[in-house]
């Protein structure tokens, strides 16, 4: 009995609590929470520099491949595994269908979440001559300002590659960086050149990463800054800044690994054939078959917004734009907006915003 007078005491309090808040109003739920600071200003409301987070900007992004295994109709690849110093690696073959999901491996793969738990390939078609160029062409949907580029694959890596850039959502491309084990032969590049400030805009060639193995797994990535004199003072150097800004990115494998230890025989993914001294210009008809195989493709970098947004927003055509502060608007907050002329554009510093100001501002 005492048990039932309780619950109904306390229902009554309740009750009570309720009519005393409806009489002066419903509590505001969201009346403790605060906006979080705008990093684009310090806590007195002055502007600073702010920039958006640093992302792998070719996440799920669509990539157009020149070249992808079957499709139209299936077809058999084989490769070399390795099992081991202990144990002799041996050759495997499989099927390669785009219409069955279990054994298609679509461009798609590229840019997917890519773990242990969830290995993915994209794969090119069985090749039979060289040089035979399969390209990796990737929109970013806007200009970024990227830090590297970065391929692992799921064959042996190719020999010789090359990266390009655009600053124009494809309709010119840059030289980026060259792999080769040739350098001259292949791309007409010196090897390891060394950087001055005289050629840090210039794309580069280098052998290293052109090892056939690991026969997979194999990564090769190019740092956009490194060894570059002016990267230790990027907000001074218009020539870096200008470096870094990307809209798409093209790798063109130029020539696959060539092992002659390795007897993958025809229609294998690697295999023997080709004569060490074999110019890699000069088509072929005694290369066995190879394929490229990649399974993760990024691109490290920030959305570029001149140091005036912390985010990029998608406007309402769907395109990614800066969510501008400082007064500023444009794609990159390029400009001033009208009526806010009385200084100069500028681009953001770690000493200065910059910010655009009225004339009754100054």
């Amino acid at each position: 009995m005492r048990e039932a007078w309780r619950c109904l005491l306390g229902l009554c309090l309740l009750a009570c609590s309720a009519s005393a808040a409806s009489q002066h109003g419903a509590a505001n739920p969201f009346a403790g929470q605060q906006m979080p600071p705008d990093p684009c200003y310090d806590d007195a409301g002055a502007a600073r520099r702010c920039i958006p987070e640093f992302i792998n900007a070719a996440f799920g992004k669509e990539v157009a491949v020149s070249s992808v295994c079957g499709r139209p109709t299936p077809s058999r690849y084989c490769s070399v595994v390795e099992r081991g110093e202990e144990r002799p690696s041996v050759r495997t073959c499989q099927i390669c269908d785009a219409a069955d999901p279990w054994r298609a491996h679509p461009p798609s793969y590229l840019t997917d979440l890519n773990s242990a738990n969830n290995l993915t390939c994209w794969q090119s078609e069985n090749l039979h001559t060289s040089p035979h160029n399969v390209t990796l062409t990737l929109s970013l949907g806007k200009t970024f300002e990227i830090t590297y580029v970065s391929l692992q694959f799921c064959s042996p890596r190719p020999e010789s590659l090359a990266v390009y850039k655009s600053m124009d959502y494809g309709k010119s491309w840059t030289p980026y960086q060259y792999y080769s084990s040739q350098c001259r032969r292949m791309y007409n590049r010196p090897n390891k050149a060394a950087i001055t400030k005289q050629n840090e805009q210039e794309a580069l060639c280098t052998d290293g990463h052109t090892d056939l193995y690991p026969l997979s797994g194999g990564l090769i990535a190019f740092s956009t800054l490194d060894g570059r004199p002016s990267g230790k003072d990027f907000d001074n150097s218009p020539v870096l800044q200008d470096w870094v800004s990307v809209t798409d990115i093209r790798v063109v494998f130029s020539r696959p690994q060539l092992p002659r230890d390795l007897g993958a025989g025809g229609g294998g993914g690697i295999g023997g054939g080709g004569r060490p001294d074999e110019d890699p210009m000069v088509p072929s008809t005694s290369l066995p078959a190879y394929f490229y195989a990649v399974g993760d493709f990024q691109v490290g970098g920030r959305c570029k917004c001149n140091g005036h947004a912390s985010r990029c927003l998608k406007d309402k055509e769907g395109k990614l734009v800066c969510d501008c502060k400082h007064n500023t608007e444009g794609p990159e907050c390029d400009r001033c907006k009208p009526f806010h002329y009385d200084r100069p554009w500028q681009r953001a510093s770690a000493r200065e915003a910059n910010e655009c100001l009225r004339e009754s501002q100054l």
